[in-house]
């Protein structure tokens, strides 16, 4: 059936919006124009889009209770055994509910998105059944992933198992706490402004957000192109290089894989850390916001590894304190144009696009935009405002200064194999109250990413390695590597993780 092709008034409301004057002899013709052109969108319907097999059955699954979900970090539980063997056989995972798992429902946080089930899986999540690994459902994850804390999530907050008064971090909170709880083995987190490594961090497991591009993000609900990362956690190093081991690599539909390498991350365990060479990056140290505590366990964990042969020096980035205005340049704008005007996709994309996905969105948001977190309200209000009245030139400029970013750290890692600094410069914060302001709701979603987005940004690989606890709350620092270099951070992570657990650091 044809789509309702487009009145004279509806000409004239566009046009006016584009401050253009019509004549109504004007609008009627251009109204003429496009019946023909109308035909086309009638064609599509009956046209059948091309979509990967959904090759594993599942079980239908449900949401679980209370008393198998202490601390609502499951969205929705099932089974999905994949193959007999391979690289995760044995593993039991979860995927992020940003992650389309055909048959299961999704809703990636937001009541907006409530109702809808994917019909196709993900790549990451074919590739994870493919190696052996058996899903066991989806992880919570915080409103439409705008958040660094675990208070967002819809209907309720994820708390931290080692304090559950306390955040879990964002936005892979439900990912990052159904592996320290050992419900899984392993999880697919997502991050664009630090999402895997911070809760990673609070949880105290291991978290990689891996280069930008290194793992195909088809089927997962983006937030912003440039930005977007997809990447594995796991309760041990070796399970991470498992993990990203099967999921990492092109996949034909992802045109951001450009050049993409893959390495042996499985043999990188072994190497130890003599011979690495590690920079401590001082402008990731004593901020504003640091603790102490944090700061000094982190240097005691890099001396540790210095210990082990790793030559260590401290330097200087000066633009790491900038990572973050150039992160917001590109989020805020390009959030708001993809994100919430572009309905989770956009236009322009090489890629696969998820229409299913698009359209259940995009009726969901439109309908209900109240139900929309504070953090994207936030985010949507001054994107608008910077496009209307600034027409996009502070994206394009922050766009262009990820370049510069790029080299900043690109010469550091010229001469070190490593960059070394807090991955949170401070330890998870207590969840905010029912009612609270809505100050302190942002404050508490929004503080705690100075350190980790500046690297979406620029597309280098970090990862969390857990290095302390205080007060019954995880510390932890971030390795940095060269881009498409995870095999030396992964070698590093492995080497620390030897010297003993972590929690008696």
């Amino acid at each position: 059936m044809p789509i309702e092709a487009p009145n004279a008034d509806h000409i004239q409301e566009i046009a006016a919006d584009f401050g253009i004057a019509l004549r109504p002899e004007d609008a009627q013709s251009f109204a003429a124009l496009l019946q023909g052109i109308a035909g086309s969108y009638g064609r599509l319907d009956e046209l059948i889009e091309p979509k990967p097999e959904v090759k594993y059955p599942r079980t239908a699954g449900y949401r679980p209770g209370p008393e198998e979900n202490p601390y609502n970090a499951w969205a929705w539980k099932s089974t999905i055994k994949g193959a007999s063997k391979g690289v995760l056989a044995g593993k039991r995972i979860a995927a992020k509910d940003n992650v389309c798992v055909a048959g299961l429902p999704m809703q990636n946080g937001s009541r907006v998105l409530e109702g809808y089930v994917p019909e196709v899986d993900a790549t990451v999540v074919t590739r994870i059944l493919d190696a052996g690994g058996t899903i066991l459902g989806k992880a919570v994850c915080e409103d439409l992933c705008f958040s660094g804390g675990s208070h967002t999530s819809k209907p309720v907050a994820v708390k931290n198992p080692h304090k559950p008064t306390h955040s879990a971090g964002g936005s892979s909170s439900g990912s990052a706490v159904l592996i320290s709880i050992g419900d899984v083995d392993a999880a697919l987190g997502g991050d664009q402004g630090g999402s895997i490594r911070m809760p990673a961090c609070w949880t105290g497991v291991y978290g990689l957000k891996a280069t930008h591009g290194l793992v195909p993000y088809t089927g997962v609900m983006p937030i912003e192109l440039t930005l977007d990362h997809c990447g594995p956690m796991a309760a041990t190093v070796e399970d991470v290089a498992r993990l990203l081991t099967a999921i990492a690599g092109p996949d034909g539909r992802d045109p951001r894989q450009i050049d993409c390498q893959t390495q042996d991350y499985m043999g990188a365990l072994k190497k130890g850390a003599k011979g690495l060479k590690i920079a401590l990056v001082s402008e990731g140290f004593g901020r504003a916001e640091s603790e102490a505590v944090v700061d000094k366990k982190v240097k005691k964990a890099v001396q540790r590894l210095k210990a082990q042969g790793a030559a260590v020096d401290e330097v200087s980035i000066p633009m790491h304190i900038d990572g973050i205005h150039i992160w917001n340049g590109i989020i805020i704008e390009g959030a708001t144009e993809q994100m919430i005007k572009g309905n989770g996709m956009g236009y322009s994309w090489a890629g696969t696009y998820n229409t299913s996905l698009l359209d259940a969105y995009a009726r969901g948001w439109r309908s209900r935009p109240h139900d929309m977190s504070e953090t994207v309200k936030l985010v949507m209000f001054m994107g608008e405002y910077l496009k209307r009245y600034y027409h996009g030139r502070y994206y394009a400029k922050a766009q262009n200064l990820k370049w510069a970013l790029r080299q900043a750290y690109d010469d550091v890692l010229g001469k070190y194999d490593l960059l070394a600094m807090p991955t949170v410069p401070f330890r998870a914060t207590a969840i905010p109250p029912a009612g609270a302001p809505r100050e302190e709701y942002v404050a508490r979603a929004l503080d705690m990413i100075n350190n980790t987005a500046p690297f979406d940004a620029s597309g280098h690989p970090g990862m969390n390695v857990p290095c302390g606890m205080d007060d019954d709350l995880p510390i932890g620092f971030m390795l940095v590597g060269r881009r498409y270099d995870e095999a030396t951070v992964l070698r590093a992570a492995a080497a620390f993780e030897k010297l003993g657990d972590w929690k008696t650091m």
